[in-house]
């Protein structure tokens, strides 16, 4: 049995929880709904984990453009997970679409027949890494997940995801839950499955004990405000944070970036496919990834620039994993990182 899994059998480094008021990523209890008014007639209602200005901006503009209405449940993934299963036991799933962090949700869902196939019109100008082959959903944006650092506290900032395991960084790091974030679980999935990362770089991460914050807008938070000063947390909260005077810079490590990209699918289940459809269309159209850029995403077509201050994607070293092994992964390297971490 190797180290990682008699861990898993019982102790696990302490950790504090931290909670911050201000998050872009919604804690366990974080929920809301939006309305966007119409006057076509049409309504879809949008599950997602978009922070909540963004996803009120989007289906705006969606709204604008077509007349559809749109209603929002927003939650962490763990908790869309979780309202998803709850509806599917007890009839069908409520939302006409899904909008949320990670493949491999959408994998599970595909393989239990809860995604509608659909190749949205313009998928051909898209990164072709984000777009399922099997046609049941699409990436709608490029978010990786960097080393975030406090200008203030940290002279020579960590460059790599070796960097962190330096004793230096003991209990001065802060990362996201993966029970709550799905970006976070998937990126244990990742680490778990690179080469020269893996479970001696888990455990050597643990061996600092890191403090775990709710999601990533708290980690970013805790940076930005120098309680830890060096942070695991998607890129695009660190560009947001800067641009206010916070003293945050970012480093996207040298030896792999895993990133996710926020899938849009439709549920099988839709009362509304039509409309759902003009939505992931709208998604992943220049309009929509336009507006992505200007919300500080990278995008997932090469016609719309990106945003001001962030790399071309072809600049840096993106982990593009297989999606079914990482799927298959995943529970057990979370429940494993969580034993170590706390």
């Amino acid at each position: 049995m190797t180290p990682l899994r008699r861990l898993l059998a019982g102790a696990a480094l302490g950790a504090v929880t931290v909670l911050a008021a201000a998050c872009s990523e919604p804690a366990a209890s974080d929920t809301a709904t939006s309305d966007t008014g119409s006057g076509s007639g049409d309504t879809i209602t949008v599950y997602t984990s978009e922070p909540q200005a963004k996803i009120d901006a989007l289906t705006a503009a969606f709204t604008e453009e077509t007349g559809i209405a749109v209603e929002v449940f927003r939650a962490g993934t763990g908790d869309l997970n979780a309202r998803i299963a709850s509806e599917r036991a007890t009839g069908s799933v409520a939302a006409d679409v899904l909008l949320a962090a990670d493949a491999p949700t959408f994998e599970g869902y595909k393989k239990d027949g809860l995604l509608l196939q659909y190749t949205p019109a313009e998928a051909g100008a898209l990164n072709p890494d984000v777009v399922d082959p099997d046609g049941y959903y699409v990436g709608t944006r490029i978010i990786p997940t960097v080393i975030a650092y406090n200008t203030n506290d940290v002279t020579d900032p960590p460059t790599s995801w070796q960097d962190l395991t330096d004793p230096e960084y003991s209990e001065r790091i802060v990362l996201p839950n993966p029970d709550v974030s799905g970006a976070a679980a998937y990126n244990v999935a990742v680490w778990s499955t690179t080469p020269g990362l893996g479970e001696p770089w888990i455990e050597a991460l643990a061996g600092n004990r890191p403090v775990v914050a709710e999601s990533n807008g708290p980690v970013a938070q805790a940076v930005a405000a120098g309680t830890q000063p060096v942070g695991i947390v998607v890129d695009y909260l660190v560009r947001e944070l800067s641009a206010k005077g916070s003293p945050i810079a970012l480093s996207y490590p040298t030896d792999g970036v895993p990133y996710v990209s926020q899938p849009a699918g439709i549920f099988s289940d839709s009362a509304q496919p039509e409309a759902a459809k003009k939505f992931v269309d709208f998604l992943i159209g220049r309009r929509g990834q336009e507006l992505a850029v200007s919300q500080d995403y990278l995008p997932v077509r090469a016609d719309v620039g990106t945003p001001d201050g962030a790399p071309a994607l072809e600049d840096l070293e993106l982990l593009t994993p297989d999606l079914e092994e990482i799927t298959a992964v995943q529970p057990e390297a979370v429940r494993a990182f969580n034993a170590l971490v706390g």
